[in-house]
């Protein structure tokens, strides 16, 4: 048995009437034994005496005996818990009681009392004893009467303050403590008073007396006090400072707190402000925060500290006050506040340290002007006495200062209070950090974004379009989805929409290469079904380059199982071709308003391989609305079905409205603001030409025919007010109609387009393409073709199924009337009659 046992024993009851005595020589053999030591432990005396303390005793208590016996030499008794053991062998525990007794010859023995444990009600202090320990007890003590008047207390209690004890007789409370809620301390006595019902662990927290700027937190426990009959006479309690406790808590709450509310977005301007809102009132009454101009753009800024090289202008981005109360002549969020070489926010930036002062010089004027030669307040004037500045560093980099600012608060900072201000800059430097580099990525992605997707597509008068495009990446705005408008020769134009698998930015890279070759292609006048199986093999080789395997993932198998739909309308007839490679079929809307989708035949995805591709041509009424989109359009969900899809898309396309909101009401009805999958959606209104505005003459191959037909045509332009283009126009048809006519067979037939450009296209059935020459000053020909390239904007051939075109395009130097509608459909021979 150790030392708390025998303390343990020492608060039991110990009642001499109650104990066994007997009697012990020097050696701490029994030499006297009782009746009632025998009904203890059921020895009879001739049984007990010669016999060892030790022989009565447990194994353990049997080892503790020559020390107590050394004890009772050295201090006359002993006092303790024994473990003895009955003749039975069973063990009982007992308090024991040693005191030295001498016998009539002067002989030193020892009586010592036994009495079990068991039951015992405890031990009874003497009224000495009792007052000794409240006394001298480390923890406050108090009683006040019925009328809450105090009438006792202890040392302990004037650590807190007011006075010695006999200063307290006769005082309340709050005459006491006045910095403290006397109420509420009261409310919890009249409550104990009237209830019986004792209170513990009430906590209480403001100034005492003997720390009169200081917040301190105290724990309260009050217990009612009855006389023998039972009537309250008053209340005792009991104080303990839990200050450490208190602040500590705090702390972790201002932390939890930070966690919670520091960087929810990644909006640099946002995050230092949610900084500011933490720090303010739980740690200061009035936070600044100022970051570099260059952190606000975006830019890296320099790693390690700031030389401390002049005055240095930052951004205040947040700041905030308690209570709402901001000091005056305070620079405003988003200002420029400019601070001197030798001020402390520039040392700290320079350092890198943080720096505190417990108590500022009112006289010292601020350290930040708002504008350049302002008077500078001072910190009396602002009401700030005590100050932490902090640098805002994350990764090395210092991205500017955070200042904390005492004002109503009397307390000064201590370092306990710039450890937590550290901590929490040091997390939200994170959080501003990430930010700055999200605003860096995002512009970055943006300047892609806007090279890879049409900011605006090119005027014609084919068709009437609109487009949106909502990507699933959020935060960078990219996606593998795209679309293109491309004007063709003729009149005509290419209409494409197409993705890649995937988000974000390696897809839209991928994306801007597709969309990059298939605008090379277009210009080669291919066929749809043709431009698809050109970027199929461009797709395929540029993954086998990067030594990927169809179905592989990785950067260099980006496109690999893009889908494109690739659409060609000619206005002049109202024909329409299509191909598509793993990629949705686009929408008819019709101009009664009834929607269809085109039967399209399904081609393999880019580089997977697969059969060739199919198109097909369809005619399109005047109004009709072609809606090309990307299969999110039509996803709800990681998965969907296709006719689900189209029904829930047919239904959206029924409402048919002015193109642009038109576009925008689908997508919007069809997608949620975070859709699972990039959307990209096309909408062209088909346009037709006026018959007027289109002259076709028939030639027969007869070289007499060319001059014929260069009347015809100059004749032509003078009905359309392009009368500055009638030379120009008689050297192209001169040319490419006699050229038809020298080198290809079948019939001849020369077209002029009146549209944003003069375009004039001889078919013939050859199958050879023209080439441009350089001729030599001596050779007699093979000018042609370079005088045409000279003379109009540009030029080219596309192939037909039976033939081949040439054509060549001038730009309107003017807007002319309307072609008169008495050209319609006149022959070669009307125009010469």
């Amino acid at each position: 048995m150790g030392a708390d046992e025998e303390n343990g024993g020492a608060r039991r009851r110990f009642d001499v009437a109650d104990a066994a005595p007997l009697l012990l020589d020097p050696r701490g053999v029994v030499s006297g034994w009782t009746t009632a030591a025998q009904g203890l432990l059921g020895y009879t005396a001739p049984e007990a005496v010669g016999r060892k303390l030790a022989d009565l005793l447990t194994a353990e208590g049997a080892e503790r005996v020559p020390d107590l016996v050394e004890r009772c030499r050295e201090d006359g008794g002993w006092t303790g818990v024994l473990t003895a053991r009955r003749k039975d062998g069973v063990p009982v525990r007992v308090v024991a009681r040693i005191a030295s007794a001498e016998d009539a010859h002067g002989g030193s023995r020892w009586l010592a009392h036994l009495a079990e444990l068991t039951g015992a009600p405890g031990w009874h202090m003497s009224r000495a004893v009792l007052e000794r320990m409240l006394s001298d007890a480390p923890v406050g003590i108090a009683i006040v009467d019925t009328d809450l008047r105090f009438v006792w207390s202890n040392t302990a209690l004037e650590q807190f303050g007011g006075g010695p004890a006999p200063r307290r007789l006769g005082l309340r409370f709050a005459d006491v403590q006045p910095g403290l809620d006397a109420q509420a301390v009261e409310a919890q006595m009249r409550h104990v008073l009237e209830t019986g019902e004792a209170v513990s662990g009430y906590e209480h927290v403001g100034q005492v007396r003997s720390a009169p700027l200081r917040e301190t937190a105290h724990m309260l426990s009050f217990m009612r006090l009855d006389d023998d009959r039972g009537r309250p006479i008053g209340v005792s309690y009991t104080v303990v400072d839990v200050t450490e406790r208190h602040r500590a808590r705090q702390r972790l709450a201002l932390l939890d707190r930070a966690g919670e509310n520091i960087g929810r977005s990644l909006d640099l301007m946002r995050t230092a402000q949610e900084l500011a809102d933490v720090a303010v009132p739980g740690l200061a009454d009035f936070v600044t925060v100022d970051l570099l101009e260059t952190v606000l753009g975006g830019a890296e800024p320099v790693p390690g500290p700031l030389a401390d090289s002049g005055p240095v202008a930052l951004r205040r981005a947040g700041h905030r006050a308690a209570e709402g109360d901001l000091p005056e002549a305070v620079v405003g969020i988003g200002e420029v506040a400019t601070y001197l070489a030798d001020s402390p926010p520039i040392r700290c930036l320079a350092t890198g340290r943080s720096w505190r002062e417990e108590r500022l010089d009112p006289r010292t004027r601020t350290w930040a002007r708002h504008v350049p030669g302002d008077p500078r307040t001072t910190f009396l004037e602002l009401g700030l006495h005590s100050v932490m500045i902090v640098p805002v560093r994350a990764r090395g980099t210092t991205l500017g200062v955070t200042t904390f600012f005492r004002r109503r608060r009397l307390e000064p900072f201590d370092e306990e209070d710039l450890r937590l201000a550290e901590d929490l800059v040091s997390r939200a430097a994170v959080c501003v950090d990430n930010a700055r580099r999200y605003a860096r990525e995002r512009d970055a992605a943006l300047v892609l974004q806007r090279s890879l997707l049409p900011l605006r597509l090119p005027e014609q008068d084919a068709v009437e379009v609109a487009a949106c495009y909502r990507p699933a990446d959020e935060l960078t705005g990219l996606g593998g989805d795209w679309y293109d408008l491309i004007p063709l020769s003729g009149a005509r134009v290419a209409l494409v929409v197409g993705e890649v698998p995937g988000h974000g930015i390696d897809a839209a890279a991928a994306m801007g290469q597709l969309r990059t070759a298939v605008r090379t292609l277009a210009a080669l006048d291919l066929p749809p079904e043709e431009v698809l199986a050109h970027l199929d093999d461009l797709v395929a080789r540029s993954a086998r380059e990067a030594g990927v395997e169809p179905g592989a993932s990785g950067n260099g198998a980006q496109s690999m199982g893009s889908g494109c739909v690739y659409v060609v309308y000619d206005p002049v007839d109202g024909g329409c071709s299509m191909a598509a490679a793993g990629h949705p079929a686009p929408a008819v809307v019709l101009p009664d308003g009834s929607v269809t989708f085109v039967d399209l035949p399904q081609g393999p995805p880019l580089g997977v391989g697969g059969p060739p591709f199919e198109a097909v041509e369809l005619s399109l009424a005047e109004g009709s609305t072609l809606a090309l989109h990307t299969d999110g359009l039509l996803a709800r969900g990681e998965t969907w079905a296709v006719d689900a899809g189209r029904q829930r898309l047919g239904r959206a396309l029924g409402q048919i409205g002015p193109l642009e909101d038109y576009c925008r009401t689908v997508v919007d009805a069809l997608v949620p603001a975070r859709p699972h999958d990039d959307v990209a959606l096309l909408m062209a209104r088909t346009r037709r030409l006026d018959s007027g505005q289109v002259a076709v003459w028939e030639l027969p191959p007869d070289p007499a025919v060319v001059a014929d037909a260069r009347r015809a045509a100059t004749r032509r332009l003078s009905g359309w007010g392009l009368d500055e283009l009638c030379f120009t126009t008689e050297l192209v048809v001169s040319e490419l109609v006699t050229n038809a006519i020298r080198y290809a067979t079948g019939p001849i037939r020369l077209r002029l387009i009146r549209e944003r450009a003069l375009v004039c296209e001889v078919f013939d059935g050859g199958a050879t393409a023209p080439h441009l020459r350089h001729p030599r000053a001596t050779d007699e020909g093979g000018r042609g073709l370079l005088l045409v390239s000279q003379l109009t904007q540009r030029w080219g051939t596309r192939f037909v199924p039976d033939g081949k075109i040439i054509w060549a395009e001038q730009p309107l130097t003017g807007l002319a009337p309307p072609a008169p509608a008495a050209f319609a459909g006149e022959s070669l021979s009307d125009l010469l009659g």
